[in-house]
């Protein structure tokens, strides 16, 4: 007989631990949008694991009454991998920061997105220091004014989604603390995608960092700044959506509505990845000339690149196939032997 698992709810997915996040803090809402999405894939909470490593975020697992883990600085990821290698029945999520996974994570984050395990991570980006109270980050804007650069931080950012799609992670995306439908919504794409998923979540830290994503974020500026993407859907931004972006052969330029017809526009295709890199240096004036919105939504979806975990699984019966059981002590006394008298 088939076992019927009863829906969870939003509440069943809280665990009984007080919530210590600062009071404001955008890590609030990305556990809501969690506990909210979990539900609506019908899985036990025993199939579910969160690991985290040292940050603000990755206070996580406690939060969750699921099975999880809070590991080492910058070490989820690995940690994440070997999981989901000796257990690919489950449902497994990193949740990291921008300092965590892209300082002394950095190593792991890259070779985690190439190898393509089956896991889903939450990079929370708020690019500062918040645990340790407010040193510059990878991600902390150049001329960043912290405890640690009194004078700004010479330091060029890291770009996260142009960083993942160089190590040729198989889906990215951003999306906002401060826009839960967004949020649930593409939090939901990168569960159901095979292979590694990146979602960059830009978090504010109202304590060192405060309003560091405003722009993106409040009534009166969203919309000139923010480029939502949908698959299949033309490029249209502004405050009456009368703003567009167009390809002049491969230079993104931005073009009046009013002036010219959506026909002309740039129709966001996720599975090209030359022009998911494109938008993904939406994102400093250095990189392309103007003012670009920030791009928001799934930048690049690759359906074809195997999993690590079918790779070395498939590898694996393979040389059973061949080799058959194997002898344990042969292998560990090697092709060849010594004998010392």
């Amino acid at each position: 007989m088939e076992t019927v698992t009863a829906k969870l709810t939003s509440k069943e997915l809280a665990s009984d631990q007080e919530v210590r996040w600062c009071p404001g803090c955008g890590d609030y809402s990305i556990l809501k949008q969690v506990q909210t999405v979990l539900p609506d894939l019908g899985r036990p909470r025993e199939e579910f694991v969160f690991i985290s490593g040292i940050g603000c975020s990755s206070r996580f697992p406690y939060y969750m009454d699921t099975y999880g883990m809070h590991s080492i600085h910058g070490r989820a990821t690995a940690v994440a991998t070997g999981l989901k290698a000796t257990r690919p029945d489950l449902s497994v999520w990193v949740v990291s920061g921008d300092g965590d996974s892209l300082s002394i994570g950095g190593n792991h984050f890259i070779h985690m997105l190439r190898r393509n395990p089956d896991i889903n991570v939450l990079l929370f980006n708020n690019q500062i220091y918040g645990l340790t109270k407010g040193q510059y980050s990878p991600t902390s804007e150049q001329g960043k004014v912290t405890k640690s650069t009194p004078m700004g931080s010479v330091d060029y950012p890291f770009n996260p989604i142009a960083l993942s799609l160089g190590a040729d992670a198989t889906f990215v995306a951003r999306t906002l603390d401060r826009d839960p439908k967004h949020q649930q919504s593409v939090i939901k794409k990168a569960y159901y995608h095979a292979g590694t998923s990146l979602v960059e979540i830009y978090q504010n830290c109202n304590v060192f960092n405060d309003g560091a994503f405003e722009v993106y974020t409040e009534k009166g500026t969203k919309k000139q700044n923010t480029l939502m993407m949908e698959h299949g859907m033309p490029l249209v931004f502004g405050e009456n959506a009368d703003k567009g972006v167009k390809l002049d052969g491969f230079k993104p330029v931005i073009v009046d509505l009013n002036e010219s017809t959506v026909n002309d526009l740039w129709v966001h295709d996720e599975h090209d990845l030359v022009k998911a890199t494109i938008l993904s240096r939406f994102y400093d004036d250095a990189s392309i000339e103007g003012h670009f919105p920030r791009p928001f939504g799934v930048f690049y979806v690759n359906e074809n690149k195997k999993t690590f975990n079918d790779l070395f699984n498939d590898q694996i019966e393979f040389a059973k196939t061949k080799y058959g059981t194997g002898d344990l002590n042969k292998l560990i006394a090697g092709k060849e032997t010594w004998v010392v008298n």
